[in-house]
This record gives C-alpha cells, sequence and structure tokens, in this order.
C-alpha cells in the first residue's frame, strides 16, 4: 500500500484505504448525488487520482461498491425477510418486490440506477461485481437450487433477471406505484414462469429421452 499523500495521515492497511475512500464517496454522493468523479474522491482524500484507481477502476465501481456497502443492513434484512420460503418463486418474486419498496428513496441507489457514463450508456448493474452480489444473495436462501434445476449458470441468469426487473421498477414504479399484493401479483405473474423454466425443460426432456426410447 503506497503511504504518500492522505493529507498525513496515511492507512495502515489496504482494508483501511478502501473504507476511506468508500467514506468520501459517501460524503459526496450525500452532496453532489451522481456528478461524482474521481478527481472529487482523490481532493477528497488529499491524494492523486493514480491512487484511487489503484483500489477502483473507475467511478461505477466505485458506486457499485458504495451502493453494495450501504445495502449490507437491507440485504441482512432481506435474508431474513424470505427466511423459510422454499419455493424458488416464492422467494424470488418476495425478494424483488420487498427490495422495490425498502430501496426507493435510498440515495446510493438512485444515484447508481440513473447515472450514466460518458458513452451515454446507463451503468450497468449486471458486471462482475453486481453479478457476484447478487449469485450470494441467491446462495442466502431456503431454496434447493440444484432440485429445482439450476446450476451455476442458471441461477446467474435468475440472478439477472431478477436485477434488471428491480432496475425497471425502481426507475419506474408505475403512476400509481404498485405496493403490497399488487406489486406481487404483478411480479410473479410476469417472472414467475420465467423462475420455473428450468424444472420445466427438465421434465420435457426427461419425457423426450422416455419417448426416444
Amino acid at each position: 500500500m503506497r503511504s504518500h499523500g492522505w493529507s498525513g495521515n496515511a492507512p495502515t492497511s489496504d482494508e483501511e484505504a478502501i473504507e476511506r475512500i468508500l467514506d468520501a464517496v459517501d460524503a459526496i454522493i450525500a452532496a453532489d448525488g451522481a456528478s461524482m468523479r474521481i478527481a472529487d474522491v482523490a481532493r477528497a482524500l488529499g491524494v492523486t487520482r493514480q491512487t484511487v484507481y489503484r483500489y477502483f477502476p473507475g467511478t461505477d465501481a466505485l458506486l457499485i461498491a458504495s451502493a453494495m456497502r450501504s445495502a449490507d443492513g437491507f440485504i441482512s434484512r432481506l435474508e431474513k425477510h424470505v427466511s423459510g420460503l422454499t419455493d424458488p418463486v416464492a422467494a424470488v418474486v418476495e425478494s424483488v418486490s420487498y427490495a422495490a419498496e425498502e430501496l426507493v428513496g435510498n440515495r446510493q441507489f438512485e444515484n447508481l440506477i440513473t447515472r450514466r457514463q460518458e458513452g451515454g450508456s446507463m451503468v450497468s448493474l449486471t458486471g462482475d461485481t453486481a453479478m457476484a452480489f447478487q449469485r450470494s444473495i441467491l446462495h442466502r436462501f431456503d431454496v434447493d437450487w440444484e432440485a429445482h434445476g439450476y446450476d451455476d449458470d442458471a441461477i446467474d441468469e435468475l440472478g439477472e433477471l431478477a436485477l434488471r426487473t428491480l432496475h425497471s421498477l425502481l426507475i419506474d414504479p408505475g403512476d400509481p406505484p404498485r405496493d403490497g399484493a399488487a406489486l406481487r401479483r404483478f411480479v410473479a405473474r410476469w417472472l414467475g414462469p420465467a423462475i420455473l423454466y428450468p424444472s420445466l425443460a427438465r421434465g420435457v426432456g426427461a419425457i423426450a429421452s422416455t419417448s426416444a426410447g
């Protein structure tokens, strides 16, 4: 870890450096929202931009890390909220609906999902960091994914679909916004069949094999 800069108070470890960088990001987001730049973070910490780049490859990575750190408490609440749901449809529909209700007004997530990159495209919630995050969430559920036909690739695709659904609900919750039972019926109607697909495909495959024999 490089020790120069940091306004004369260098961190003692990479972990501390990362925490201080993210603390600075949180403060800038609270004051200025999604207009944050790497240069702003470096200036707040008294370091060069290269020092920040040593830990994070760009602004999008900083925003994702900040949002995910702020979500630690939310993820614990979510895990407790869906505890005991062993059916994949029930677990995923409830988790997406609960997140859509709970994350409304969350500054970090609002900045993350509405910010545009320099090229004009939206910040991706399906990059490596975000996908690893959602994968860890699905594995916390009380669902036997393998028994329902899910391998690692299928879990990743389900996580991506859930993230895209949540992203859409947060960007445009509807007029009037759906909540409660109405929100869950809506999510279940359209997301439910996709969640069941691996089991259906496996069943169709077994029937086809039996017929061929």
